[in-house]
């Protein structure tokens, strides 16, 4: 039986990249922008390029914020790419202050405009860097992570960058001049990457194959 996957349509910019990502990894794609679509979905996927307050109010207007939260307390897979993952936390600062989802506990915060040695860098991040495992220790064993490896590289474009509460959440690090960056969150079922598997090569793609295979 073909793997069903659903992708929320709420006007995210990347939806049709990780739609052909999907369906070149043998999954049915259903991309569902109602509400009833969403919380019975059997695996769930939240993309997304752009501004938090312009995510948050596409998937308001669409009444499909309770749909996805109720999906998330059933327990079945749910990945968030970009700023999807961003959206699973409490709360951004991207142009004022915006409630997220609140799947996870945290907020998203500007990239510090410079490296630790003071000189200033490239906002947004945007290019190849490699992942690391959280300096609080854990590795991806069980995780949707689990055949990559540290120092594997993954394609990144943003200029905000999560802040988990609980640094059990944080699944994994890059590193920007001395700065770390959270590349991928998780809780139980959630998942959240920071980065774009659909965009990172075949590294990327088996994540995404772990997705519509896991159970």
């Amino acid at each position: 039986m073909t793997p069903k996957i659903t992708v929320i349509d709420y006007g995210a910019s990347n939806l049709l990249n990780v739609v052909r990502a999907l369906e070149h990894c043998g999954a049915e794609v259903v991309v569902a922008d109602q509400p009833e679509t969403v919380i019975n979905a059997d695996r769930l996927l939240l993309p997304g390029v752009g501004a938090f307050a312009d995510g948050m109010a596409g998937l308001k207007e669409k009444k499909l914020i309770e749909p996805l939260k109720g999906f998330c307390r059933k327990g079945n897979p749910f990945l968030g790419i970009c700023l999807g993952m961003q959206m699973m936390l409490d709360s951004s600062d991207e142009f004022g202050h915006h409630e997220g989802l609140g799947l996870i506990a945290g907020q998203v915060i500007q990239i510090p405009a410079q490296g630790t040695n003071g000189e200033p860098h490239k906002i947004p991040h945007i290019g190849w860097n490699e992942l690391r495992y959280p300096e609080k220790g854990g590795n991806w064993d069980g995780t949707l992570f689990y055949k990559l490896s540290p120092g594997n590289s993954m394609y990144f474009v943003h200029s905000f960058m999560a802040v988990p509460s609980n640094d059990r959440h944080r699944m994994a690090n890059c590193d920007y001049d001395g700065q770390s960056i959270c590349a991928a969150i998780r809780s139980e079922n959630m998942t959240g990457c920071q980065f774009h598997p659909e965009k990172s090569g075949e590294l990327g793609l088996t994540i995404i194959k772990e997705f519509i295979h896991i159970h």
